[in-house]
């Protein structure tokens, strides 16, 4: 939509703006707390070589600590917020840069928390928590600091280590400032004969166009840089790999993969059991390829023919509220409780549902401990809105029974977690959707769409994994990652996902030269996790009923109170046996099944 055809934010009724003013009903109460925090923040400094001197005084440090970054990450919230209303603001950009120099300043004024912690010994901590009640509710934060202990170097090798972080991160820095602001990917011609400047944003929907060529074309187009560029990203991604690999060794753990882990208490076996039964289960993807070769009636099935829709989607106009009966239909099985807190919130104000002028684009669930989760959207009456819907307010939902039951400490979610709470949601409104759809058009677009976000979240974040797992594993062998070994190895991957039904060609073997994530390494595991324990969480209250459900509201009560493997298993779902993978991919073959025989 255009600027001029955009409504500026005074011309949204207020029944469709958020309640932000329940945070701060008048503003001028964010610099006085500003302040206090700092004066604070400055104070704190006082429990600097005595911590841990006794339990009162480590309990004492502890709830002051929280109660600094409680009140800092509140007024943090509101100015990110009010920023997003309206990007054109300048107070609130002033506002929230303000706020995360305040960040930066506490953090420095704590930095020396967690060191002079881990200077004492376990036996110390421990008795300390028998002695002091107050200390209870932070054992599992002080058991999961002391399990991290061996791997915590001393305050002058700390301090080093925090030094060269601006250097060890600068191949981040670099890939980011190549992708984003040097690379460019000219002009394409579209389908109705207008030039128009190829980039990363529009991209995609280029690949979902009709026209072939306009696929093709776009398709090359984007790798054309990046293919041209190899050797310079090449020697980027080498080092990148190599920083993550020497600093797990520095701090000696058994691998970057380990070390990357270690912060959730992730066994390897997750991993492993994840890359092992989704290349079990490939088959299955070559079978849609198969399937999407003959609905697109092609000879040869090429990488620029993966994202074109192969059903049409019926028209079909779906007003926010509307979006909204839909999502409570979907999310019934979740019970009445679930329902009245999500219904509350709506009216409660959680939400700011329709675009405006220089508002932030996209969707997200945001906000402090003590606010509403609040969600923005830029709804327009598309069925895409609504599972948008659906997957924020899993998000919100999430942490509304999370800060209902945890103290501020555990109040938050890891993303291993977070991701789950969003996507049963989704899950079940896709499953009620299919469940009561008579038009056989739009059950076959339904069903290809459920299939895309399998092969999307599932498989393609697991080949991603699969192909950082053989580098840093190359570099731990001794190996410099040459562009054409890690080309080679990448088409490799690609063929043997994708199966015999797509051409291979000399252009997919340089996406992995594009890809960001990879720049985080043994991140993107996380999304096919997610998947696969949503995905099993959602068919168990399905199958079971209220046992089921009343353990996934447990399980959204849990936040960071415990490692996310044991918080999943409330909810009834084991991932560090592969059985959720198994039970995923056996659904997403039923979906083919089903779409092959309307098809």
């Amino acid at each position: 939509m255009s600027e001029k055809a955009q409504k500026t934010r005074d011309q949204i009724d207020s029944k469709y703006k958020w309640n932000i003013e329940a945070m701060f009903s008048d503003e001028s109460q964010i610099e006085p707390i500003l302040q206090e925090v700092l004066e604070e923040a400055g104070s704190y400094s006082d429990f600097a070589g005595r911590l841990t001197e006794s339990a009162a005084t480590l309990l004492s440090a502890l709830r002051q600590r929280d109660a600094i970054w409680q009140k800092l990450e509140k007024v943090y919230v509101y100015a990110r917020m009010r920023r997003d209303e309206d990007n054109r603001k300048t107070e609130y950009q002033a506002m929230t840069d303000r706020c995360q120099t305040v960040i930066a300043q506490v953090s420095a004024a704590m930095s020396f928390f967690t060191p002079e912690l881990l200077s004492a010994s376990e036996e110390t901590l421990l008795s300390y928590i028998r002695q002091e009640p107050g200390l209870a509710q932070y054992e599992f934060f002080i058991r999961d600091l002391l399990r991290e202990k061996a791997h915590v170097l001393s305050k002058e090798e700390e301090n080093i280590l925090a030094q060269m972080g601006e250097i060890t991160g600068a191949t981040n820095d670099i890939f980011t400032m190549l992708n984003n602001a040097d690379i460019k990917f000219g002009k394409i011609t579209d389908e109705d004969g207008d030039e128009v400047e190829l980039t990363h944003g529009n991209y995609i929907t280029f690949m979902e166009s009709h026209s072939r060529q306009v696929r093709k074309d776009a398709y090359e187009q984007m790798y054309a840089p990046f293919k041209s560029m190899i050797n310079t990203i090449g020697a980027t991604y080498n080092y990148n790999t190599k920083t993550d690999v020497i600093s797990a060794r520095i701090r000696k753990y058994d691998s970057a993969r380990h070390a990357a882990l270690s912060g959730d208490n992730i066994p390897g076996e997750v991993y492993d059991n994840l890359i092992k039964v989704v290349n079990d289960n490939l088959p299955a993807v070559h079978r849609y390829m198969e399937i999407r070769k003959r609905l697109l009636g092609v000879d040869k099935l090429h990488m620029y023919d993966i994202y074109v829709p192969l059903i049409e989607l019926p028209k079909q106009v779906i007003p926010y509220e509307e979006g909204l009966e839909i999502m409570r239909e979907g999310l019934a099985p979740l019970g009445g409780e679930y329902l009245a807190r999500m219904n509350r919130g709506i009216e409660e104000g959680w939400i700011d549902v329709y675009e405006n002028q220089g508002k932030t684009s996209g969707a997200y669930s945001f906000g402090s401990y003590d606010s509403y989760p609040y969600i923005l959207l830029n709804y327009t009456d598309t069925l895409k809105d609504v599972f948008t819907i659906v997957h924020e307010m899993g998000h919100s939902m999430h942490s509304s029974y999370t800060r209902e039951a945890q103290p501020y400490i555990y109040g938050s979610h890891s993303i291993f977690t977070a991701e789950v709470a969003s996507t049963v949601n989704e899950s079940l409104l896709m499953r009620y959707l299919l469940k009561k759809e008579k038009d056989p058009q739009m059950q076959k677009y339904l069903l290809n769409l459920y299939i895309e976000e399998f092969r999307t979240t599932l498989f393609r974040q697991t080949m991603f994994a699969e192909f950082e797992d053989i580098t840093h594993k190359a570099i731990e062998n001794d190996q410099v990652l040459t562009p054409q070994w890690m080309c080679e190895e990448y088409q490799k991957l690609n063929d043997k996902y994708f199966g015999p039904a797509v051409e291979k060609d000399d252009t997919i073997r340089y996406e992995w030269a594009r890809i960001p994530h990879f720049y985080n390494a043994f991140y993107v595991y996380k999304y096919a996790t997610g998947y696969s324990a949503a995905t099993a969480i959602s068919g168990k209250i399905l199958e079971e009923g209220a046992p089921a459900r009343d353990a996934y509201i447990e399980f959204l009560k849990t936040g960071e109170s415990d490692h996310p493997i044991e918080l999943l298993k409330l909810a009834g779902v084991d991932m560090s046996s592969p059985q959720p993978i198994q039970q995923a991919m056996e659904t997403f073959t039923a979906l083919v099944d089903q779409f092959e025989a309307l098809v």
